[in-house]
């Protein structure tokens, strides 16, 4: 846990606390794209002045209450990635997770998973979200790591397009099970954005963790003095990347895993829902599954034999195991309605997690290759 550095200033830290309730429903995922001003565009949109919204960013920082703040980019336009399953044994799983977390910097959600019951595929316990940079290859690198962890198979799957991305734990809560929009979710695509070695050297320096000190109403001044640019340059190339749709959101992440300080939850379930559809109308399904308001993310990914071949999943988290199946049903009911029938559905749960930035440096990689002892090589895997 962070040492808080603003506790003797007696400000507020909780999620629960009012402001920053109002400062969090915006920060989580509603600044999108690239922002020049991002704490001036939070404060804006909470209707609070921008001080307040720094002070408090700052101070819930250095609780812990707040993991990172950072500018999130579309990795899976930047780099092929996948959700990989890993089938490891009860003996070997906590050190398969220890290893994926702190030698990894390519898996970033991290997370054990079970279901209720014995179901196809509940023998996949360790579940990662991973990246390989473009010109190297993601399966080796995933035969690489089942070698270092012990994993006796994996399952790779690909998004083949998105239809909800967006956390906000904050405005989430209390949210009514069936809640949704009152058109289909967008649909998303992945296709891989090729960059220049400048783009690079300004999405190097966007991506990196914020400082409690670099939180001020002009955050990229160092950012571009880091890319060696002018900040007007910095700010035009910025933009120039996010119109060409490879940057996310400026975002607030939560500890919602462990408690606070004081003792408060963001979240306690964290469940991965699999759909099996008929083929042909995965969009159909993704989109009807996208609009349902709960989600944090839905995807539309190739399950496999290995889990009786699923081919959309999406993820919501809740305080109350109960109320999360019910958001659940609510979603099954309206498939249902929307004549698209669901001939398989399951629920992973998520227990121990961690998450963390997926790195989609081509030059990390590289690096990171020769030091672990896997040779680097281009091809598609």
């Amino acid at each position: 846990m962070a040492v808080n550095l603003f506790a003797s200033q007696s400000i507020p830290t909780e999620v629960s606390d009012p402001v920053n309730a109002r400062i969090l429903a915006i920060s989580e995922d509603r600044i999108t794209g690239f922002v020049d001003e991002p704490f001036a565009a939070i404060a804006t949109a909470a209707e609070l002045p921008e001080d307040v919204v720094i002070e408090r960013l700052q101070a819930m920082l250095s609780a812990g209450v707040i993991r990172r703040i950072r500018q999130t980019l579309m990795a899976t336009n930047l780099a092929p990635g996948a959700l990989v399953a890993w089938r490891v044994a009860p003996d070997k799983l906590d050190s398969a997770f220890n290893y994926m977390v702190k030698e990894d910097p390519f898996s970033g959600h991290v997370v054990i998973r079970s279901t209720d019951a014995e179901t196809p595929g509940s023998v996949y316990r360790l579940w990662t979200t991973l990246k390989v940079p473009q010109g190297f290859s993601m399966q080796r690198h995933c035969e690489f790591l089942a070698g270092k962890v012990g994993a006796d198979a994996f399952r790779m799957m690909p998004a083949k397009r998105l239809f909800a991305l967006g956390v906000g734990h904050v405005r989430r809560r209390g949210m009514e099970p069936g809640s949704r929009s009152d058109e289909p979710g967008r649909v998303l695509d992945t296709n891989i954005v090729e960059l220049t070695p400048l783009d690079w050297r300004v999405l190097t320096a966007l991506k990196r963790e914020f400082a409690i000190d670099e939180i001020t109403p002009n955050p990229w001044s160092q950012r571009a003095d880091e890319a060696g640019l002018a900040v007007d340059e910095f700010i035009r190339i910025a933009g120039s990347l996010s119109a060409r749709e490879v940057i996310g959101r400026f975002s607030t992440f939560l500890e919602h895993v462990k408690p606070s300080a004081g003792g408060e939850r963001v979240t306690r379930y964290n469940a991965l829902f699999h759909w099996r559809v008929p083929a042909g109308r995965e969009i159909e399904a993704g989109r009807e599954i996208g609009r349902h308001h709960i989600l944090t993310h839905a995807y539309w990914r190739e399950g496999g034999p290995e889990f009786a071949n699923v081919n959309i999943m999406a993820v919501a988290h809740g305080a109350d195991k109960l109320l999360v199946l019910e958001h659940k049903a609510a979603i099954d009911k309206h498939l249902e309605e929307a004549g698209i029938p669901a001939s398989y559905t399951n629920v992973f749960w998520g227990g121990r997690s961690e998450i963390k930035p997926s790195e989609i440096s081509p030059v990390e990689y590289e690096a990171w290759a020769k030091r672990a002892g896997l040779i680097a090589e281009t091809g598609t895997g």
